[in-house]
């Protein structure tokens, strides 16, 4: 089989490769292709990752090309992992909310926002390139945040596309450890938005079948969790769930803003990570991926990555958190927004299982994200100034008309370069 990574020169390939490399038995590749315009970060990407192929004697070719038609043809899995205007887009993402007093962050918010405005048209581009050069059952897999918007994008426009993110499998393999148990006999109730989710329920394979060890792990470890997604520990208990971390950015929203305007941005620290693990990338005598490759974030990726590669090419038919339709599982939702939940993977297609009781509060800050998302999508497809506003308004975290003005603005002017039509 053919695997394709368009983005493939950013410095968590190295990461994906490994998960490659030791994963093959589950995803025999015979071809990676690693696409990139910047053919000097792909030089070194690809060294070290054939050294990751060499030393695990993993038989598969690894390819590099600026083009992503040759990249893409006959592909039968596309994983996308694009960051459109790099870490000093990143940067401006996380920093001119600032001016109005709001959090800056890539995926979150007003940063978020912008990110969606700018990866959209791109994704989507691509995403034709895809349907016209690749198999004609290829998948695509979306790891482009903002991961919900961007994967309803590729679905409306009637794309074979799913999306993922790291943030379940992660819960997965810490909720294993705390209980001492094997992940693999782990699943979760995971349930929301991307970005934007909660563990309502643990369950524990057992010899006489499957328990919800939820409450026990918030008796418990409690702290340590709370400490984790550095949330307060009587909002877990309240909620008898497991917010993401994400969820900080709107329950401690004040807090970590204060942070943010006496600390460098996140994008600062990674360009930082980037620049140390290309020198490492350049040794080569390196021939396993660097411990400072953690310090990059994206957690269990590649095992996320191979996990879902590999059921939709062989047919498992296990169940694993992905970005999918609503198609009615959250009823309080359209059908067609994109939701974050546990799906059966198929080659055909993907099912979700029913769903239990959100709590209102839950449910209700998911309807007010989700309808942002939505007004999102719209500005994204359509562009102008009037939808950049309405969806900006839109935003819990926003709300306010003059501060949606202003972070409008602040927005357009950031990402002029990046926006054809706001110039």
């Amino acid at each position: 089989m053919k695997v394709a990574v368009v983005g493939g020169g950013s410095t968590y390939t190295p990461e994906l490769v490994d998960g490659f490399a030791r994963l093959r038995e589950m995803l025999p590749i015979e071809e990676l292709w690693l696409v990139d315009p910047d053919a000097s970060r792909l030089e070194l990407v690809s060294g070290l990752s054939r050294r990751i192929f060499s030393r695990a004697g993993h038989p598969g070719q690894i390819r590099t090309t600026s083009s992503v038609e040759a990249g893409v043809s006959d592909a039968d899995v596309v994983l996308l992992q694009l960051r459109v205007g790099g870490q000093a887009a990143r940067h401006g993402d996380e920093t001119f909310p600032h001016e109005a007093c709001c959090v800056g962050q890539e995926t979150t918010g007003p940063g978020g926002f912008a990110k969606a405005l700018r990866t959209v048209p791109v994704v989507l581009h691509i995403a034709e390139i895809i349907r016209e050069k690749a198999k004609p059952n290829a998948w695509i897999i979306d790891f482009t945040n903002p991961v919900g918007i961007v994967t309803r994008a590729l679905l409306q426009a009637g794309h074979r596309a799913v999306g993922l993110c790291n943030v379940a499998i992660g819960f997965q393999r810490r909720f294993a450890a705390l209980l001492g148990a094997d992940y693999s006999s782990i699943s979760l109730n995971h349930v929301g938005l991307n970005h934007l989710t909660w563990e309502l329920g643990v369950n524990l394979k057992t010899d006489g079948g499957s328990v919800n060890v939820l409450p026990r792990i918030l008796g418990e470890h409690l702290e340590e969790v709370a400490r984790e997604v550095q949330l307060p520990p009587a909002l877990l208990s309240l909620q008898q769930a497991v917010p993401s971390y994400y969820l900080r950015y709107f329950y401690a929203h004040d807090e970590v803003l204060r942070g943010q305007l006496s600390q460098p941005s996140r994008a600062q620290a990674v360009m930082e990570v980037e620049d140390a693990l290309l020198k490492k990338y350049a040794d080569p005598a390196l021939d396993i991926k660097p411990e400072e490759l953690s310090l990059r974030g994206g957690a269990f990726y590649s095992e996320a990555a191979v996990d879902l590669m590999s059921s939709l090419i062989s047919g498992r038919g296990d169940v694993q958190v992905v970005n999918v339709r609503n198609d009615g599982t959250l009823p309080f939702l359209p059908d067609d927004h994109v939701i974050e939940v546990p799906a059966v993977i198929r080659p055909g297609g993907l099912t979700v299982p029913p769903i239990g009781t959100i709590p209102e509060e839950i449910a209700g800050l998911i309807s007010h994200v989700a309808s942002y998302e939505r007004l999102a999508l719209d500005a994204a497809l359509h562009g102008g100034r009037e939808r950049v506003l309405r969806a900006m308004l839109a935003h819990p975290l926003v709300g306010q008309f003059d501060k949606a003005e202003k972070l409008t603005d602040a927005l357009l002017a950031a990402n002029r370069d990046h926006l054809a039509w706001a110039r």
